[in-house]
């Protein structure tokens, strides 16, 4: 939370095994949701947002690849729905 506004950091991902479960663990705690947008990879990537701990992530995931921009909007969309605050971006790498 940052100045009584809730924080939502949406993550698009494709093919980011390595580097998605840093990205979720150096997360700020302010930070109240990380949604993360699996926009069809093709290596463990859902599977190791599915076994974090944390509690703030969210799990998007597309049927079909529609890009960094396409991921971002989905995200933003699930911002909007769910009443957030304040929405940002950040790399899944």
């Amino acid at each position: 939370m940052y100045k009584e506004k809730t924080i939502t950091v949406v993550v698009p991902a494709f093919n980011e095994e390595k580097l998605i479960g840093r990205v979720i663990e150096t997360m700020p705690s302010y930070v109240d949701k990380i949604v993360v947008v699996d926009d069809c990879s093709m290596d463990a990537t859902r599977d190791i947002v599915r076994e974090s701990n944390d509690k703030r992530v969210i799990l998007l995931c597309h049927e079909e690849n529609k890009g960094v921009g396409g991921a971002i909007v989905t995200g933003y969309k699930w911002v909007l729905r769910n009443e957030g605050e304040i929405a940002v971006v950040m790399a899944g790498d």
